[in-house]
């Protein structure tokens, strides 16, 4: 297990429901359900990810998120988590804004576009990067939004969304000083 699942097992409360969107093959959830005993139920567009993740035992729905959680009353899970899958939606404040109805708090973990790495690659490169935070090539990825840890400060700011805990990991250990600059990740726990 990487420091990104520790941390986010860390904020997570035993026993609380958690909806995960976005869970792809359900290792986060899995992980969840037998560290934690979380009450576990995802979302996942992808009919394969769905499928492993059946076979896995968990409680997974294929639907895409970007349409919405109407279905889902209000604050009826503890956590919603966006496990490195905001930056893949076409309509991010949207999502949030339904994940933060449905739960009472939500994770985030995105990969940091601004990281130093990435920046030197823009700047002598002179192209899109590829690190291992961001692996794919411009054609193929399935990022569609490219945010920096500080626009995602700024942006709860705007949106008067608390952040009760956050944390910065680069080649699998935290940073502490400069995480705009020296984050490969940046992970949140937030509230409204």
């Amino acid at each position: 297990m990487g420091l990104e699942h520790r941390i986010i097992l860390s904020w997570v409360d035993p026993g609380s429901t958690v909806l995960e969107l976005g869970c792809g093959d359900g290792m986060l959830l899995s992980l969840l359900a037998d560290e934690k005993q979380v009450h576990a139920q995802g979302i996942e567009i992808d009919a394969k990810a769905v499928r492993e993740c059946v076979a896995k035992g968990l409680s997974v729905f294929q639907e895409d998120i970007e349409s919405g959680l109407s279905e889902y009353p209000d604050k009826s899970f503890d956590f919603t988590i966006l496990d490195q899958s905001l930056q893949q939606l076409k309509k991010p404040d949207h999502a949030l804004k339904e994940a933060l109805r449905v739960g009472k708090k939500i994770i985030i973990s995105f990969p940091n576009f601004a990281y130093y790495t990435v920046r030197l690659q823009i700047l002598f490169g002179g192209r899109v990067p590829v690190t291992p935070a961001l692996p794919h090539e411009w054609y193929d990825t399935p990022n569609l939004h490219f945010l920096s840890i500080s626009n995602f400060v700024e942006y709860c700011k705007k949106r008067d969304f608390k952040i009760e805990k956050s944390a910065f990991i680069r080649n699998g250990k935290e940073v502490r000083a400069l995480p705009n600059l020296l984050a490969e990740l940046g992970l949140f726990l937030i509230s409204q």
